[in-house]
């Protein structure tokens, strides 16, 4: 057992991981920038060093300081959460060389499923459906109109090493295939400090489909089913829910068995996400995988009644799922989760400051994932999270309604949140309906502008 766990980031996931930790009757050790020296996470761990100023680089992206932190607090293991080092290899790897448990999955398999163009070919060995594509790193543009011809347009250009949307272009025609190329080949190279591509078929109205992994240490694999995440701004999810409206049973089974198989074979550990493009038809399609916890993990504990990040330290204290999980896992009934950002609105500017007051909604079936408190503050180091908001029904209609009541009942004082931009979403008529894809926020916003004019 774990007798001392040290945190490696900060905010709203932070306090997940002190709260699952004091579950299991493990001390913590929290880490904060100068900027975080209030935050709650300092606040409920046993044990608080500062690592630096607030530029990220030098706190929260720092190795060193980090793996300095856990030895000098006698740390056994440590907790990445989510961003930050929680999909670096080489941290990972540092870990290890200090003797000191990263809670995840091993620095190679890391390493492995962080280059998508490897990952994609995993993948696909196992039996897991991609789409198809380039079949290996494109070097030039040459490459890349060869492959192209040889699938159709359109087509996307995708970082291999990348993320969050960075190094992606869409092509539509050869002829704007050569200055695209050169855009996402560069955004790759300043993002990533890898600039390798590659090319897959475009699906035109998508949807976002993710599947909740879960490996011990011992060959075994749970999938705790998926999360429709298709409502997006600018490749960053908005809402998510458990689970998708559009997936027949059949085809959950199907690719449940399939990711067990997959998994399995590459030795994962720990828990991961996988996600998937889905076409018109309901086929779905390999994008990535994210070897660490998400941050929409909420709705599928809600939906499944599963701790997913006490099962991560427990994985990573070598016990077996069967005694974690204690039997065969079932989703009952629907959630919904809204990540409230602090930005406008309708502008999406951004929108860090102290918070006056707070009044978070409660009753049954709400929940709220928070690092922040009245008096506290949002700085502008950061991502904007304010918290997620997840809502729990028997069904999806229940669940919306809870969503609804919750949201109303949300009290936010002193910036602006993305609050009333999540009440509009899920009053609108195809949220309602499930008719969603990725670019639902692009005709929301259209047909807002419509009823203004």
């Amino acid at each position: 057992m774990f007798q001392k766990v040290l945190i490696a980031n900060r905010g709203e996931i932070a306090v997940r991981v002190i709260a699952a930790c004091k579950d299991l009757g493990i001390r913590t050790v929290a880490v904060y920038s100068e900027a975080d020296r209030y935050s709650l996470h300092v606040r409920y761990a046993d044990e608080a060093l500062c690592i630096g100023p607030a530029r990220s680089t030098l706190s929260y992206l720092n190795i060193p300081a980090v793996i300095s932190a856990a030895e000098i607090t006698n740390a056994d293991a440590i907790h990445p959460g989510y961003g930050f080092l929680s999909e670096n290899a080489d941290f990972a790897e540092v870990c290890r060389a200090s003797e000191i448990k990263f809670i995840g999955p091993t620095p190679e398999v890391i390493r492995m499923m962080g280059l998508k163009q490897l990952a994609r070919a995993k993948m696909k060995e196992h039996g897991v459906p991609i789409l198809p594509g380039s079949e290996g790193v494109l070097k030039t543009a040459e490459e890349a109109q060869e492959t192209a011809a040889r699938i159709g347009y359109p087509v996307m250009l995708k970082a291999s090493a990348g993320g969050g949307g960075r190094g992606m272009r869409v092509v539509r025609s050869p002829e704007e295939l050569p200055s695209l190329f050169a855009q996402a080949q560069q955004e790759a190279a300043n993002a990533f400090s890898n600039g390798d591509l590659y090319c897959e078929k475009f699906i035109e109205r998508p949807r976002h489909i993710e599947f909740q992994v879960l490996a011990d240490e011992h060959g075994n694999v749970e999938v705790l089913g998926e999360r429709e995440c298709s409502i997006q701004r600018r490749h960053q999810k908005l809402i998510e829910e458990s689970p998708s409206p559009a997936l027949t049973p059949e085809r959950r089974q199907r690719m449940c068995q399939a990711l067990k198989e997959a998994f399995a074979a590459i030795g994962y550990t720990n828990a991961g996400t996988v996600e998937f493009l889905m076409d018109e038809t309901g086929e779905l399609y390999f994008i990535e995988v994210n070897a660490r916890i998400q941050v929409e993990h909420p709705v599928t504990e809600m939906v499944t009644g599963v701790d997913l990040v006490k099962a991560q330290l427990r994985v990573a204290q070598g016990e077996r799922l069967d005694s974690i999980l204690g039997g065969p896992v079932e989703m009952r009934g629907h959630a919904i989760e809204c990540r409230i950002n602090a930005e406008h609105p309708s502008t999406f500017v951004p929108s860090p400051g102290k918070i006056q007051a707070l009044c978070l909604p409660g009753s049954i079936g709400i929940r709220v994932d928070t690092a922040v408190y009245a008096g506290g503050v949002i700085p502008p180091y950061y991502d904007s999270l304010v918290a997620k908001l997840i809502a729990h029904g028997k069904d999806r209609e229940e669940a919306i309604r809870r969503m609804q009541r919750a949201l109303e009942m949300f009290v936010v004082d002193g910036i602006h949140t993305s609050i009333p931009l999540h009440q509009k979403i899920l009053a609108d008529r195809e949220f309602q309906a499930g008719e969603i894809d990725t670019h639902f926020i692009q005709r929301f916003l259209e047909r807002s502008l419509t009823a203004k004019s």
